[in-house]
């Protein structure tokens, strides 16, 4: 069968995907790699379908594959035998624990099959969160700051894993950018902190990230910033609407005079033969009068694009007026 790598989101159990909540359900058994994401599968699935798996806290290399082989031969005969998940936080495929348990499949087990959904990454939240707008054109580097790095070059950074917010902090500033940290972004679990003041942060706390811009770099602006650049945008554009309104107003009334005046019709529309009789009876001559149709204006078919009537077409009938929608050719 399959083992599904699963990207359960950023922390919260409603960002979980449809698609992967869907995996979880039909799971025989969900593998998890620490307590958080634990947490957040137990919100999709029964404590009785989680299976735990044991990685010691080291870097030593050699203690670290042995821990991963050793997970791989757990999870790969379930697998085989049905169908198995293993979760972790964000995508399954950015700073995640998957790409060691994949490795090692393929290495020792290339028997089963291994498929991956996507989940919401912090290298997108993080956005939303901080109000920070990525526009087509932009540029944008992922980069690690642990231990107080803090790496350079780039005009805009994703910096991931900060656990040293104020180190990091004073190299970044220094090289000319500025700085904004968000500290477990949508995440159940603890507290949520978005802040460019380095000193609410001196905690350390592994799921920190920061947004670094260069301060001497002038971006590229999208067309719609525009409507951005002035404070009076709204008023400058109620104020035209009104000018358009009191335009068009008298515009219509000169227009309705003149029709009146001459004995036209302004709105377009066609005289019926009781209007033609009442205008001749009212002292109009009627020479004055179009003698058939053809002559008036079709003002309303002419602007939806019809064909106005030529002089030389027949007068049309009532039943030609009623089978072309009113007598629009």
């Amino acid at each position: 069968m399959t083992l599904y790598g699963v990207g359960l989101g950023p922390g919260e159990a409603d960002l979980v995907t449809v698609r992967g909540r869907d995996v979880l359900e039909r799971a025989d058994v969900v593998y998890s790699p620490g307590r958080l994401s634990r947490s957040v599968a137990t919100e999709h699935v029964p404590e009785s379908r989680i299976g735990d798996l044991d990685f010691p806290m080291t870097r030593d290399e050699d203690e670290l594959r042995t821990a991963w082989r050793e997970a791989a031969a757990e999870i790969a005969p379930r697998a085989r035998d049905g169908t198995a998940a293993f979760v972790t936080l964000g995508d399954p495929n950015v700073y995640s624990t998957f790409g060691h348990l994949r490795r090692t499949l393929d290495a020792f087990h290339p028997e089963v099959d291994l498929e991956v959904v996507p989940g919401v990454s912090a290298v997108t939240a993080f956005t939303t969160a901080l109000g920070v707008e990525v526009a087509a054109g932009s540029s944008l580097a992922l980069r690690e700051a642990a231990r107080g790095a803090a790496p350079t070059g780039p005009d805009r950074m994703v910096l991931f894993k900060v656990t040293d917010v104020p180190t990091t902090h004073r190299k970044l500033v220094d090289s000319g950018y500025d700085v904004v940290y968000g500290r477990r972004l949508f995440m159940e679990q603890g507290e949520t902190v978005v802040t460019d003041d380095p000193a609410t942060l001196s905690e350390r706390d592994y799921y920190t990230l920061a947004y670094a811009e260069r301060r001497d770099v002038e971006f590229d602006r999208p067309a719609t910033a525009a409507f951005e650049s002035t404070d009076d945008a709204a008023t400058n554009a109620a104020a035209d609407a009104a000018t358009n309104v009191a335009t068009d107003a008298a515009t219509n009334v000169a227009t309705d005079a003149a029709s009146d005046a001459a004995g036209t019709v302004s709105d377009g529309g066609v005289r019926s033969s009781g209007d033609l009789e009442r205008v001749a009876e009212g002292g109009v001559s009627t020479g004055d009068v179009p003698d058939d149709h053809a002559s008036v204006e079709l003002a309303e078919s002419e602007a939806c694009g019809d064909r106005p009537l030529e002089t030389s077409d027949p007068t049309p009938g009532a039943a030609d007026l009623e089978g072309t929608g009113g007598g629009r050719r």
